[in-house]
This record gives structure tokens, C-alpha cells and sequence, in this order.
């Protein structure tokens, strides 16, 4: 039987990265985590290399030796990302790793303020496919998660305010994504796609209506303008992450967040339902 493969994990400290870790250790895969700050990702329990995306070098050393990198996308401006996903793919090509899996977003990258963000994503998805080496690309659906720990806002404020009106969303989560990951570096069958990964579109009052249901609740949910929301944001969390997050409620708004999700060609399962990704949720937040 074949040694598994060795598999590294940028970003390693990250939400998305430790919990694509986490279940990779469950399928007792053979993992090293990359990050910027090795001791922020001491406690995943996984051998750590030190992985700046502004640095090739690092990465140069960081993917000594490994089969299979996932690259999780970076948080930089989009003009700075491009550049930064490349210097981990050409060192990838340098040391003969053999496959890149990437970790893209669902939306769309033009007509709203966070096309810019997956512009960029869609670049390094090119860069990717021009690689030469054995790739796959999930593109994500919103977390749930950030909603979720925004609950004592919405509790505070009533209920749910955005400019998302009717429009649906395909909203994940991190645990989900874990296994989607999970499936898309350890299965050769999947090279060479491009999937969606994301459950059924909802909108913001289904979404509000799941909140109340499991939190016991009673949130309603309120549109406003996408100029008066992305004030609000802006005001809120500064420019740059303010008009972001106008972005995204504005391409919710515009349908540009539903379609069709590739998630079960993935996982071989359904995707988990709302209801089921805020009870998994609340359960791992309690225990």
C-alpha cells in the first residue's frame, strides 16, 4: 500500500486553514501547515514551516518535499494578491510538487465593490490552470460562521440589516469546506475541474428565520440601499473591509451569489442545510 501523499496547508492559522488541518489529521492524512507566523499555528499539533506570500523563498523551503499544496487565498489587497498566490505556485513548480489545490470564491468579478476580490482569485485560478502541474479549484460560498457570531449585534439591533433584499445566497461553512478539501487533495478523480462549493441559495429571511429557529429568537430582517448599507459598513470597519462588505450584500442582491453548488460531486453527500451548519456550529462553539 502506497505511502499517503505529503500534503501542505498555507495559511495554516487561518479560520479556513486549521479547520481543513484538523480534518485532514481526522483522515489521518500526512499534513504540514505554512504560516506567516509559525507560533500562531503551533497548537494544531502538525509540523510547521514558515510561509510569507510576499516571499518565494519561504516557499521555496516551506514546500521541500511535499506531493499536494492547497493554497488558501490570501487577505491582501487584490493588487498585492496576484502576485503572492504566483510566488507560491512557481516555487511549487520549482520543487516538483506535484498538484495545487486552490481555494477560490463563488461571485462575480465585475459590478460591485468586492468584484475586485474575486478578479484577483480568478487570475491566480488562471495562473493555476497554466501551471503545467495537476490542479483543482473549489470556489467558496459565503461562511456562515461571521453571521453566526454576529448574533448579540443582530440581538442588539433588532434583527438583520443589509441590501440584500430578495436576492439568495449559497451560503458554507468551514467544516464543510474541511471535507470538500479534504476530497479535492486526496482525489485524483477530481483533478481538473473547477467546483462551486456552497449550499442552497437562501435569502436573508430564511436566514434570519434559521437564527430564530435554533438560537430562540425573534430577529426580522430589513433591507436597506446598497449606498446607505455600505456607509454604514465603512463607518463600521474602515474603508478598504467597509466597501467589501457593501460588495458582497450588493452581489447577494444582483443574484450574483446562487447558481447551481458542485458541492455533492465533491463531498459525495449533500451539502448540510442551514439549519444543520448553525446546529453543528452551536455545538462546536459550546463543547
Amino acid at each position: 500500500y502506497m505511502n499517503k501523499i505529503k500534503i501542505a496547508v498555507t495559511a495554516a492559522s487561518g479560520n479556513l486553514g486549521s479547520a481543513i488541518i484538523d480534518r485532514l489529521k481526522q483522515e489521518n492524512e500526512n499534513i504540514i501547515g505554512i504560516a506567516r507566523t509559525p507560533e500562531k499555528a503551533k497548537s494544531l499539533g502538525v509540523e510547521i514551516r514558515k510561509g510569507d506570500y510576499n516571499s518565494k523563498e519561504d516557499f521555496m523551503a516551506a514546500l521541500k518535499d511535499i506531493d499536494a499544496v492547497l493554497i488558501i487565498s490570501g487577505m491582501d489587497h487584490p493588487d498585492k494578491r496576484i502576485q503572492q498566490h504566483l510566488n507560491i505556485i512557481e516555487a511549487a513548480k520549482d520543487y516538483g510538487v506535484r498538484k495545487i489545490v486552490y481555494t477560490s470564491i463563488i461571485g462575480s468579478d465585475k459590478g460591485n465593490a468586492f468584484s475586485p476580490i474575486v478578479a484577483s482569485n480568478r487570475q491566480t485560478e488562471e495562473d493555476i490552470r497554466n501551471s503545467g502541474l495537476q490542479w483543482a479549484i473549489g470556489r467558496n460560498g459565503l461562511y456562515i460562521e461571521p453571521d453566526l457570531k454576529y448574533i448579540e449585534t443582530y440581538k442588539a439591533e433588532g434583527g438583520i440589516i443589509n441590501s440584500a433584499t430578495n436576492g439568495k445566497c449559497g451560503y458554507t461553512s468551514r467544516q464543510e469546506l474541511a471535507y470538500a478539501y479534504f476530497k479535492l487533495l486526496t482525489d485524483d478523480l477530481l483533478l481538473g475541474k473547477t467546483y462551486a462549493l456552497f449550499g442552497e441559495p437562501i435569502t436573508q429571511s430564511q436566514l434570519a428565520h434559521a437564527i430564530n429557529k435554533a438560537f430562540n429568537m425573534n430577529l426580522k430582517y430589513t433591507s436597506i440601499s446598497v449606498k446607505q448599507y455600505t456607509k454604514q459598513r465603512k463607518a463600521e470597519l474602515g474603508e478598504f473591509m467597509g466597501t467589501v462588505i457593501g460588495g458582497i450584500y450588493e452581489g447577494i442582491r444582483t443574484g450574483k451569489f446562487e447558481g447551481n453548488s458542485d458541492f455533492s460531486v465533491v463531498a459525495g453527500r449533500p451539502h448540510k442545510s442551514i439549519d444543520e451548519m448553525i446546529n453543528e456550529f452551536i455545538k462546536t462553539t459550546t463543547d
